[in-house]
């Protein structure tokens, strides 16, 4: 593990918003680092607001998106609602249809399957729309590289609206409005969304359109916020106000179905980090193990009882995903010890018999073990599906693009990405992806890197700071918690392992004659042996809040020691 402390920003920009705040040093200090230079910023950063929210108008095509759908509505089309099978094309599903149904009846969804079909728009789904009588497909979270099945659905006279967050190509579908805020020509001020937030903005449209204020679309934000938890998104400008707003109507008033999945929960407050490890993995399961759909119609069910039983069956997947991808990682974990590929620049593993919805998580699970770009392979249909993941800081996608001759297809971004490919090419396609990987990645990279905002003593840690800190949420990307160094603290004899395996290091620390703090460091316990006999250690932390039977008190949670 290595610690890099973050280069400090500029002094003048610091005592700047020192003055103009009112804050201390290390407050200023961490919201420079964050892109927060001006009392206007700090404004928008404090108190984010929905007038915040950019024009939807802005976005390329929202005008021709918008007439589109409304002459449809005039001359009584049925429209299909399409989007991909993960969490952000669910919930962007379940957003688009049910504020359509609130002001007209023609409207169905449709996910692709994940096994059938497989990402993005796909030609059944789109014979689906013709034999049923669509004439109006608005894809959400997928579609930015469809040209081929746009034009199929051309000659079928359905039109497409596409409302994607991915890069585009070269060329864009020849649909009658490409709603993306990363295409060049589009000068919208926010390009980080997520897919489901960009179907937002065209429901905002939609609604300003209709007399309607953003008032009236706060009860669909709890699966805006949702996506953009389980996208990974940057929580910055927009994102930033959609996941404050959603979480307060996720923690106050969410819809049946995401009631049903957290009621059980002994927390009574979620936070950003709750929705991505509690409920995204759960609408995730549904279209891994079983069928999309599971996922929209829980999410746009308005009967607390039903959604209740869907949440059940729901609940189910995501214990059989967790048996799947225990089993799979075991397995591809022995197959790299096995081809002695422990010293590689890259993983990639591959057994045909591997369950296509796990693939991705299992990459992500291999990379703490080899931290590294890692791509896991099964058999999908006559071809290769896989899931990579990345490590940080190291574009995977741009990796693939060096190794596209060996491909059929890929897409994705820079942390995560998907690909088929021939059987017959996996061998090529592996060698010269870990040939690309070892030219152009830093071997610095290859170490988890654990990056420090600020070094602190611990007399500073006060409740002032942590209530200003609290205010920093919700953090994710480009805004995450804040870790502090601290050098040269002892334990105060307290130290012990703890869990089933002794996994886990629990300290009582001080520092010369600094007040005590309880320290928690999970996945630590063999650090141990650092702490004892007074010995110093430097810490790296975040500052927690612990609640024991109604009593809150300040807990560090260790990142590392040394």
């Amino acid at each position: 593990m290595r610690w890099t402390l973050k280069p400090k920003p500029s002094q003048e920009k610091v005592k700047h918003l020192v003055d103009e705040l009112k804050v201390d040093e290390l407050i200023a200090t961490l919201l420079v680092q964050r892109g927060i230079e001006t009392f206007d910023d700090a404004r928008q950063f404090f108190r984010p607001s929905l007038d915040d929210l950019h024009n939807p108008y802005l976005m390329k095509d929202m005008d021709k998106a918008v007439s589109r759908i409304e002459r449809a509505i005039l001359k009584g089309e049925n429209i299909l609602v399409f989007g991909d099978y993960d969490v952000d094309g669910t919930t962007a599903v379940s957003l688009m249809s049910s504020y359509l149904k609130s002001v007209y009846p023609n409207i169905a969804t449709y996910i692709p399957d994940r096994y059938d079909e497989g990402y993005g728009i796909s030609y059944k789904g789109i014979d689906f729309a013709e034999d049923n009588g669509f004439t109006l497909i608005i894809a959400l979270d997928c579609g930015i590289k469809s040209i081929e099945h746009v034009l199929y659905a051309k000659e079928k006279n359905i039109d497409f609206i596409i409302c994607d967050h991915h890069r585009p190509g070269e060329t864009l579908p020849e649909a009658v409005a490409v709603l993306d805020p990363k295409r060049d020509d589009c000068s919208y001020p926010y390009d980080e969304l997520c897919g489901c937030g960009v179907g937002f903005k065209l429901v905002q449209a939609l609604a300003q359109n209709r007399n309607q204020t953003i008032e009236d679309l706060i009860p669909y934000l709890d699966l805006v916020a949702t996506a953009i938890a389980a996208d990974i998104v940057p929580i910055t400008g927009e994102n930033r106000v959609l996941a404050k707003f959603g979480l307060e109507v996720i923690n106050a008033n969410p819809r049946p179905g995401i009631k049903a999945l957290i009621q059980n929960l002994k927390k009574k407050v979620l936070t950003i980090t709750d929705v991505v490890f509690i409920i995204a993995p759960r609408i995730n399961a549904a279209g891994r193990i079983k069928h999309g759909n599971e996922a929209v119609a829980l999410l746009t069910e308005y009967d607390l009882d039903q959604a209740e039983f869907f949440a059940s069956e729901i609940e189910q997947h995501n214990s059989d995903r967790k048996d799947l991808d225990k089993q799979i990682t075991v397995e591809a974990l022995s197959q790299i010890e096995e081809n002695n590929e422990k010293e590689k620049f890259t993983t990639v593993v591959y057994n045909e018999n591997w369950h296509k919805g796990v693939i991705g998580i299992v990459a992500s699970r291999l990379t703490e073990t080899y931290y590294r770009p890692t791509i896991v392979f099964t058999k999908s249909g006559d071809k290769l599906a896989a899931s990579a993941r990345s490590v940080k800081d190291f574009d995977v996608y741009n990796a693939l693009e060096a190794c596209a001759e060996h491909l059929e297809q890929f897409g994705g971004h820079m942390y995560a990405a998907g690909m088929t490919l021939k059987e017959e090419n996996y061998q090529n396609f592996k060698n010269a992806f870990e040939q690309e990987v070892e030219k152009t990645i830093h071997p610095d990279l290859l170490i988890p890197e654990i990056s420090v905002d600020a070094e602190i003593e611990l007399s500073y840690i006060n409740e002032r700071l942590i209530r200003i800190l609290n205010q920093f949420e919700p953090f994710g990307p480009q805004n995450m918690t804040p870790v502090f160094m601290c050098k040269n603290v002892k334990d105060t004899g307290y130290g012990k392992t703890i869990g089933q395996n002794d996994e886990h290091l629990k300290l009582f620390i001080k520092q010369n004659n600094s007040e005590g703090f309880g320290v928690i460091g999970f996945g630590l316990g063999n650090k141990l042996e650092l702490t004892k006999n007074q010995n110093p250690f430097d810490i790296a932390f975040c500052i927690d809040e612990n609640e024991f039977n109604g009593n809150v008190t300040v807990q560090l949670r260790l990142k590392d020691l040394r």
